[in-house]
């Protein structure tokens, strides 16, 4: 059977890709502005995907390039332009002008792609702020709405019942995103049909619930030592990526009391209150959101944010002993991406693109039921 034929836009580190791929799909090229997701892109392409290192919205750069590449007909388009604008933490940072920031109109880019090439199926994603995100006064979903049918493509009614949690479908993370299904319109092709059963079939895909504990159980575990100003925690075996980031005394103090509360299941500290209190006791700042939470083992993780990468008080690991903040090895585990799986870049990059990455088991998940709907 010949492999459907995708692009991947606002690629990040490859997670939806990845997904794909699993599904047999032929990811022809990848559009992606930062280097180092670049960087990883090509650590885990084979040698006829075609990875492009620019900003989508100059397609006079590139567009010639991926013509040749791919030639004229695609089966489909896959992306999902950054989400920080759209997010709630996002509209929460006061240095944040939702309708003087630019990313909320980066879908106009992937509408370009979708008329340049024309393919059969899309599938958009985004985090669920974006349904009610509305810049300059302009509601961005119906906007997006209106131009995916204009563009000639049928989608569903209410984007509202487009939401998905991942850990529906078998990631150890609560996650919820938007995922929009499109397909072209065609004389006696069904496309709302088509549209229709995608979202029929993606419900009735739901597995187990994983946990933390399935995902991150069995690693080294990493206790804290004084040993320098930049290394606050010391593993006596090597793993791959499994170093968390340098913590100060206070904060160790913090994390032990914290999981600890929970192991000896007093959970004094586990209301948002109780968790600003905490904080304000400690550092003698007042916070109008709780910066702490402990990871669960028997639940899965909360949502791992693309922001991670300077703020790893959200995601303080279960083990009280540890008293320390998720590796990247972690983070990449709770969003499903493989040990195997070439990360480049800053410890700052990997977290960050892990926060921005689709989880590569829920992408297949969507790869698997386009195939079988189209």
């Amino acid at each position: 059977m010949t492999k459907l034929k995708v692009i991947d836009l606002f690629a990040g580190c490859g997670g939806l890709s990845l997904g794909f791929k699993k599904s047999n799909y032929d990811i022809c090229a990848s559009i992606e502005i930062e280097r180092a997701f670049c960087q990883t892109l090509e650590a885990n392409a084979n040698k006829k995907e075609l990875i492009l290192n620019f900003d989508i919205t100059e397609e006079d750069k590139y567009i010639n390039r991926l013509k040749s590449h791919i030639g004229k007909k695609i089966d489909g388009v896959i992306g999902g332009p950054p989400c920080q604008a759209y997010s709630i933490a996002g509209r929460i940072n006061k240095n944040n002008k939702m309708h003087e920031d630019p990313r909320n109109f980066l879908f106009e880019s992937f509408n370009n792609i979708l008329r340049e090439f024309r393919p059969n199926f899309f599938v958009f994603e985004n985090v669920v702020g974006m349904l009610s995100a509305k810049p300059h006064g302009i509601n961005v979903t119906q906007q997006i709405k209106n131009e995916f049918i204009n563009l000639g493509y049928s989608v569903s009614d209410d984007f509202r019942n487009c939401i998905f949690d991942t850990s529906d479908y078998g990631v150890p993370q609560k996650r919820k995103r938007v995922i929009i299904f499109g397909y072209l319109n065609s004389k006696n092709n069904n496309s709302e049909e088509k549209v229709e059963k995608f979202y029929k079939e993606m419900r009735s895909r739901t597995t187990k619930v994983k946990t933390v504990k399935d995902a991150i159980a069995d690693l080294p575990k990493i206790f804290p030592k004084n040993i320098s100003k930049k290394i606050s925690h010391v593993s006596n075996e090597s793993f791959s990526e499994h170093q968390p980031r340098f913590h100060n005394q206070r904060d160790i103090k913090i994390f032990k009391l914290l999981a600890k509360d929970i192991e000896d299941g007093n959970n004094k500290f586990v209301t948002s209150q109780a968790l600003k209190d905490i904080y304000k006791k400690f550092t003698g700042k007042e916070s109008k959101v709780h910066k702490y939470h402990v990871l669960r083992w028997d639940k899965p993780s909360n949502t791992i944010p693309a922001h991670l990468y300077k703020d790893g008080l959200r995601h303080i690991h279960p083990d009280s002993s540890q008293a320390r903040s998720i590796t990247i090895r972690e983070a990449a585990r709770l969003m499903s991406f493989p040990d195997d799986y070439i990360l480049h870049g800053s410890m700052g990059d990997k977290y960050k693109m892990l926060g921005n990455a689709v989880p590569p088991v829920f992408a297949k998940v969507i790869a698997d039921t386009v195939k079988e709907i189209i």
